[in-house]
């Protein structure tokens, strides 16, 4: 049987072809009118892609590199800071603010859950300089509520900084940055945006600029004053990844074809698309017996508990050795008890019934019980059903 490697991964997600054949082409030097064109236009489209009027950076790093930034340009030492910790990537944050020597608060809700608008009001107190969270919790699949969220900040003022990881969030949920008065959002380029890990971005307020001319904490390569000051020119404050700008620039172009040439609907309909992914995928693991991980999915992906008895690690194998797909194991406290399967960036309809038509048959290898075939794919295709019916009711209204 044919075999071709396919990622179901939460990153790296699969590539854009087009962001492929672009990447491969481009040879322009970093300080010539060629890259420079290349690059205000990015940082244009970049601003549209995520929905906000604030400036957006696109530094060379990895997401963790702009969580970094984050840190070390909105904080100084000693200061006092609230982090918000559902899974092994709020405890990222906390180790980030920890590293440089914040005073850190944490509110932690068990992996998979979400936290309690009333617990983090309490917490909210005037002395926390910033609020780190995730809008999406890879780790587990989780949505935090942003939006909730940002309301309780801005309610206490313009004192305190919310600061939000979207590397997954952003391309599989619906945010208003600017109307929810967030800070600092974060993505990375090896998410719905299609392209290799390389480069993280983030949207800034002018409240977050005002902080970082005061703040005390040491930065170099992440000093965002100096990255600011050189986009104005259309360069970079240091050499950039050519050529993942020229796949960030194709992948934006796609983007905003699915747009039909509306950059901000083609976002909205690549959220929406993940939104239905999920759905389907959601509903042909209940079928099957499964149980999800997570009460509040998201839908950057679905974690789902490995069947009792069964360490995850054999279904990510099976997954790997019969189908020649990835699929990613559960993370921290959660390896070997749930596996995870994405929805972001470049996956379709088709995408998530073959993945679901190989699930029956890795369910039925690693528990040995009988499986009837086409129960999850027969569940999928109803939700999938109705979503198409329901768009055409609204077209002939």
């Amino acid at each position: 049987m044919l075999r071709k490697n396919r990622l179901f991964t939460p990153g790296p997600t699969p590539l854009l072809p087009s962001a492929q054949a672009a990447m491969a082409a481009f040879t322009a030097h970093h300080r010539t009118a060629d890259f420079r064109n290349l690059f205000q236009r990015v940082l244009a489209d970049m601003k549209e892609f995520v929905g906000t009027r604030n400036e957006v950076l696109v530094m060379a790093c990895s997401g963790t590199g702009a969580m970094e930034a984050a840190v070390s340009n909105l904080t100084s030492p000693g200061e006092k800071v609230l982090v918000l910790s559902a899974g092994k990537f709020g405890e990222r944050w906390t180790g980030l603010t920890k590293a440089f020597n914040c005073k850190v608060e944490v509110l932690s809700a068990p992996y998979g859950e979400t936290f309690s608008l009333n617990d983090i009001r309490a917490k909210l107190t005037p002395e926390v300089g910033a609020v780190f969270v995730q809008a999406t919790e890879s780790s587990t699949g989780a949505r935090h509520d942003a939006q909730g969220i940002a309301k309780l900040v801005r309610d206490r003022g313009d004192d305190t900084l919310l600061v939000v990881d979207a590397i997954t969030g952003l391309g599989t949920t619906h945010l208003d940055v600017d109307g929810w008065g967030i800070d600092f959002l974060i993505g990375g380029s090896q998410k719905a945006l299609m392209i290799p890990p390389g480069l993280g971005y983030c949207a800034v307020s002018d409240r977050a600029w005002q902080r970082m001319e005061a703040t005390k904490s040491p930065r170099f390569y992440f000093d965002l004053r100096k990255e600011r000051k050189s986009a104005a020119k259309g360069e970079t404050a240091s050499t950039p990844a050519t050529s993942l700008f020229a796949a960030l620039g194709a992948a934006l172009e796609f983007i905003r074809g699915m747009g039909n040439g509306d950059l901000a609907k083609g976002r909205e309909a690549l959220v929406d698309n993940a939104e239905l992914c999920a759905e389907m995928t959601r509903a042909g693991v209940e079928a099957l017996g499964l149980k999800l991980f997570t009460s509040s999915p998201g839908a950057a992906l679905t974690a789902i508990c490995s069947p009792p008895g069964v360490d995850s690690g054999k279904i990510i194998k099976e997954f790997r050795e019969s189908f020649d797909a990835v699929v990613a194991n559960g993370q921290g406290e959660m390896k070997g008890q749930l596996f995870r399967i994405a929805h972001i960036g470049y996956y379709d309809y088709l995408d998530t019934i073959g993945i679901l038509g190989a699930l029956e048959h890795v369910v039925a290898r690693v528990t040995g019980k009988a499986v009837q075939y086409g129960t999850a794919v027969r569940a999928a295709q109803q939700v999938y059903a109705r979503e198409v019916a329901g768009k055409r009711q609204l077209v002939n209204a």
